[in-house]
């Protein structure tokens, strides 16, 4: 087995190709153009049929190299970014450079053989996509918004819009009337603040109505969940990227930092809380769970046993988020069953 390790960047790939012993057999830089690639695939061609490409999971760079070596019916190993560091320290050649960082992706990839495969992107990256834009759009909201105040508590001290008035249309009506007493350089870019955040906020709900019914699509039983919106299940389904590549709802569980860690060190029945993980799936949990704490009578219930039997507040809402990760797991893998199991007698 030839693993082909890639260090990617904007302009050039760098290919290493090494052995099943992690001995390096040749290199090789090409552009990160779709003619860079196909000399890529002919370079790797020299070693043979059983091969495996091996790219670090930072899909901004990779993500159209990625599509076309699978379109030409290639093997792809996605590598994590954490597990580089380590990789290069026990490395025998030190420093940092495109050759290091590449054999260190291919090494990798021989050392934990669980690694997922990639996959051609389908509707979990339009979900994604849509999320990012609509985030990016809210945070640029956030920025006039913070503007605004000042300019209004310069125009009017007294005049302060409640938290999260300035979001919606009655808010921007009220604060525009009061702009409408005063005049001036101040009050004129004011009234430009407020005109550009009623049209950023008309866009972002415009954006949660398509997010919503392309979630209906992709993933109806996340929106089943007691407390999960249409923008914790996007996030949900945008950050997973295809459940099908967690080996185990646990592996999924650990993936999002919702697992706890054994302390271990003469106390394996000991855990601490997991800071790992991907931040904005432990996120949508988080939200999810404090909502049931608020609307669901089963998580309420399963808390209060909790707290009951020796657990913090903190600590029985972790053990919610856990349990949630199994549900959203075990969802995720009820959406993408196949259509085959289907009956199509029942549905006909």
């Amino acid at each position: 087995m030839v693993v082909v390790g890639v260090d990617a960047h904007k302009r050039t790939h760098t290919l290493v190709a090494v052995d099943s012993n992690g001995q390096e057999l040749g290199s090789v830089t090409v552009r990160a153009t779709s003619a860079g690639h196909l000399e890529a695939v002919k370079w790797v061609a020299q070693f043979g049929e059983h091969r495996m490409w091996a790219l670090e999971d930072c899909r901004n760079m990779t993500r159209r190299f990625e599509s076309e070596l699978l379109a030409a019916g290639e093997t792809v190993i996605r590598v994590p970014t954490k597990m580089m560091a380590g990789a290069r320290k026990g490395a025998r050649e030190s420093g940092k450079s495109d050759p290091i960082d590449a054999a260190a992706v291919a090494r990798a990839a021989l050392r934990e053989p669980k690694l997922p495969r990639a996959h051609l992107d389908g509707p979990a990256r339009e979900v994604k996509l849509l999320v990012d834009y609509r985030e990016a759009l809210v945070r640029e909201r956030t920025a006039a918004q913070n503007r605004l105040r000042w300019r209004l508590h310069e125009l009017e001290p007294e005049f302060d819009p409640p938290p999260g008035s300035l979001s919606r249309y009655r808010g921007l009506d009220r604060t525009m009337v009061m702009l409408e007493r005063h005049s001036g350089l101040v009050a004129d870019l004011a009234s430009r603040e407020v005109a550009r955040i009623r049209a950023i906020t008309e866009e972002a709900n415009q954006l949660e109505r398509e997010i919503r019914r392309l979630v209906e699509q992709v993933a109806p039983s996340l929106l089943q969940l007691p407390g999960c919106g249409s923008l914790s299940a996007a996030k949900l389904v945008g950050e997973t990227a295809g459940v099908e590549r967690f080996r185990s709802r646990d592996a999924f569980a650990m993936w999002a930092g919702a697992a706890p860690i054994p302390v271990w060190s003469g106390h394996p029945d000991r855990y601490r809380l997991n800071r790992g993980g991907n931040r904005q799936v432990n996120a949508a949990l988080h939200r999810i769970a404090i909502t049931q704490l608020r609307i669901h009578p089963d998580a309420q219930a399963y808390v209060q046993r909790r707290i009951a039997a020796g657990n913090t507040k903190k600590e029985a809402l972790r053990v919610l988020k856990r349990r949630l990760a199994d549900v959203v797991y075990r969802s995720l893998l009820n959406d993408a069953a196949p259509p085959s199991t289907i009956d199509l007698k029942a549905a006909a």
